[in-house]
């Protein structure tokens, strides 16, 4: 009975010609998938019997042959010249997958050149092109990324279909127009490496007697007897804990020691029993939660990154170590402080946050590759297109991973770019495809699409008559969807034509259209 009384509902919006038509008017389309769904993003596996692996094959581009040709990665620093696409509204991350429809002269020319260019063949510059709120010129984004021509065909018309997968981040030094193709200098960047926690980065604080004892066994070598050996044992210990710092780090380090020894020659009125314990009670009370949000203050990230550039670095020693602290001549930082860079560490946290969010079933892989899960998670995370940018050219897998946190727990609404009407939530996430709950899809005309997806939408109104003609996802007929209060085409609505396809309905929204405010 509730098939039937949804197959008369779906003749009535074939029925529509181009008339504004309320989502309210469509609900009873999504009622089934709604009684099933999961507070964290993913279907019941009962309820779910689309294929998510098909969207990721772009079949939609028909036949499509194997270039059968895999490059190799160029060294950080490398300066190439590149055919370049500039695309309004995408930002490609490396590992992606960028399909292309190549429909105008300059581009069909930059890929013919790139298929036969000797010293990078198969390979493209992919930069996010932009104009300013009031409109006006084109503008291209300084950082953009190679993408590899995987599958390649030439159509009859001239155009060209494309299947092309992200490579490495570049810097765009300049850019021109060579023989009708569009060119670009580019640099590429190095690659970032992951920061792990130093397996010594966190010492037990010893009384203030021991240290004067140690000093005073060094001022007098001859009297230490077989003290000698627990010397060269700090010594090894503290050059062990040395040689896994980076240059910043280890400047830090030292600018630690160095506020924390003129602590001590300042300060001899506390015992050795009373100085481990105020140093306990300070380095505890000064140490967030880890599973607190907002751990740690950005102010001591903004501290330890003056201490890295120089800039008071002795006061910012004092405040973290504390100015009754009593450290040994290896004087660790607090635990917290290095979690704030542990790569994988952070790499966890944003794993399990995604998890939770999208209901991806497993992210072990990713986790061991922070670098990795970083780009995954920026290529598919549901922001404006500007954000999006923003995490493409942050350098460090660290700090990448980091304003990712952040925006995942903003994460709440999607609203629309221009009337900041609230379109979806982020418990009506939906994954169709393999790739994720955001994709890239290229249309008929050459025009590509960044589309996440939801099984709810709010505001939009359908604008047109579904058709299964270059469907993204096989199986589903696409409709034409506005935001009601603005007229903005903000995605798509895909239904379901056979009836045992499981979720009968869900929306696509165009990444360009939604807004940074998340809340």
């Amino acid at each position: 009975m509730e098939d039937e009384v949804e197959r008369r509902q779906f003749e009535q919006i074939l029925e529509l010609d181009d008339e504004e038509l309320q989502i309210e008017e469509v609900d009873s389309l999504l009622e089934s998938s709604d009684d099933d769904r999961e507070t964290t993003g993913g279907a019941s596996i009962d309820d779910f019997t689309f294929d998510t692996y098909l969207p990721s094959l772009h079949s939609y581009l028909g036949e499509v042959d194997d270039t059968r040709h895999r490059s190799s990665f160029w060294e950080g620093a490398a300066i190439l010249n590149l055919p370049l696409f500039y695309l309004e509204g995408v930002v490609l991350f490396p590992e992606a997958t960028l399909p292309l429809r190549v429909t105008k002269p300059n581009f069909v020319a930059a890929v013919n050149r790139a298929m036969s260019q000797a010293d990078a063949p198969y390979t493209i510059g992919v930069v996010r092109a932009y104009r300013n709120s009031n409109g006006g010129l084109l503008n291209l984004a300084k950082i953009g990324t190679t993408a590899e021509i995987r599958q390649y065909r030439p159509l009859e018309d001239g155009t060209v279909n494309l299947v092309t997968r992200a490579q490495q981040r570049f810097c765009l030094r300049r850019h021109w127009i060579d023989a009708g193709a569009s060119f670009g200098e580019i640099q590429i960047i190095e690659k970032d490496v992951p920061f792990i926690t130093p397996r010594d980065a966190c010492a037990k604080l010893v009384p203030l007697s021991n240290i004067r004892s140690q000093q005073m066994l060094s001022l007098n070598p001859s009297s230490c007897g077989g003290g000698n050996e627990e010397i060269d044992s700090i010594a090894t210990s503290e050059e062990s804990f040395e040689s896994e710092l980076s240059q910043t780090e280890w400047r830090i380090h030292q600018s630690a020691i160095g506020a924390c020894n003129v602590s001590d020659r300042t300060d001899e009125s506390t015992s050795s029993d009373d100085d481990y314990k105020s140093c306990q009670s300070d380095y505890q009370s000064g140490i967030p939660s880890l599973n607190d949000s907002s751990s740690p203050p950005y102010s001591y990230e903004k501290q330890i990154r003056n201490a890295g550039l120089g800039i008071g670095a002795k006061s910012m020693a004092r405040k973290l170590a504390g100015p009754r602290s009593r450290i040994s001549c290896g004087a660790f930082w607090p635990y917290w402080v290095y979690r704030v860079y542990d790569s994988y560490f952070l790499a966890q946290r944003a794993a399990d946050m995604w998890k939770q969010i999208v209901g991806m079933p497993n992210m072990d892989g990713f986790v061991r590759k922070p670098d990795l899960l970083s780009f995954y998670i920026a290529s598919k995370i549901p922001v404006s297109e500007p954000a999006r940018q923003e995490l493409l050219e942050i350098d460090g897998i660290s700090c990448r991973l980091r304003r990712e946190i952040e925006l995942l727990e903003r994460l709440d609404c999607i609203r629309c770019k221009i009337c900041q009407t609230i379109i979806a939530r982020r418990s009506d996430m939906l994954v169709m495809s393999s790739d994720g709950p955001l994709g890239a899809y290229v249309n008929a005309h050459g025009y590509v699409h960044e589309v996440m997806t939801f099984r709810k939408a709010y505001g939009l109104a359908l604008r047109s008559q579904p058709t299964e003609e270059y469907s993204w996802f096989p199986g589903y007929a696409w409709t034409i969807t506005n935001c009601a209060s603005c007229e903005t085409l903000m995605g798509w609505l895909f239904t379901a034509i056979n009836e045992k396809l499981k979720p009968k309905a869900f929306w696509g929204i165009r990444s360009y259209q939604i807004t940074d405010d998340m809340r």
